[in-house]
């Protein structure tokens, strides 16, 4: 059992989870924003693996892998930035990205280094989840590596137990059929496909992305799911003038209040 189960058991609602990419604002950044995620009330961090061709993130995500990569980020560094980082904190850290740059590293030799370093997970949206559960599931087992899976609105109840059953963290809840980005409330028909889901009574815990971006959304979100998960918005915020560790704290203590 990883950090990230021990902390489903201990907590099940109001989680807060933060993405941001690796290596932006700054290429050595990595440690501080995790070790500040922590101090300041955010549940689990997510850490963006920079890749060139971010399909499915938005302009902000797009903008600050881009970033990321001319600091010079890569596996290699992530990997040597987080080698340390359970000595500062025990937060679970999932790393999310694309297949690509992770099959060009060597699958097994990466899920060999995440479990070196203290990575609790892993969210690849290009890994189809049969490939997943005939291929690599085993692997990621051995490692102690989460597999999570993202569920968009279309999903058929079928398939939603199908992913429900191979997941071994959370359920990551697409709220829309779009790219990542900040929004403003949620709409009818996400409504309905959040009370679809509760009423599946999922083994997994869920957590509702795409478009949380203040209390208001993060509180309505809750109410349909073990917690959130915030990228865009976070960003947004570490673009912004000012102190790193400051404009963390102030982002996190102004979502969870």
């Amino acid at each position: 059992m990883n950090r990230l189960n021990k902390l489903f058991q201990v907590k099940q609602s109001g989680i807060l989870s933060v993405y941001f990419s690796a290596g932006h604002p700054g290429l050595n950044d990595t440690a501080t924003i995790i070790q500040t995620l922590d101090e300041s009330g955010a549940d689990v961090v997510e850490v963006g693996m920079p890749f060139s061709d971010p399909v499915a993130d938005g302009p902000v995500i797009q903008q600050s892998s881009l970033k990321a990569l001319k600091n010079g980020m890569s596996l290699r560094i992530l990997f040597s930035q987080l080698s340390d980082i359970r000595s500062k904190t025990q937060i679970p850290i999932i790393l999310m990205g694309y297949l690509n740059p992770v099959m060009q590293y060597g699958l097994e030799n990466f899920c060999k280094e995440c479990e070196k370093v203290g990575v609790d997970g892993l969210i690849l949206p290009d890994l189809p989840p049969e490939i997943y559960n005939e291929s690599y599931r085993e692997l990621f087992e051995k490692h102690k590596l989460s597999n999570i899976f993202l569920v968009p609105p279309q999903t058929s109840n079928e398939r939603i137990k199908q992913l429900d059953e191979w997941s071994t963290g959370f359920l990551y809840i697409v709220a829309a059929s779009s790219t990542t980005g900040a929004k403003k409330g949620f709409q009818e028909y996400q409504i309905e496909y959040f009370n679809r889901l509760k009423k599946l009574e999922l083994k997994n815990p869920t957590l509702i992305g795409f478009g949380i971006s203040n209390h208001e959304s993060y509180q309505e979100a809750c109410n349909y799911a073990n917690g959130v998960i915030i990228g865009s918005a976070f960003i947004h915020a570490l673009n912004e003038e000012g102190e790193l560790k400051e404009k963390i704290n102030n982002f996190v203590k102004g979502i969870i209040k």
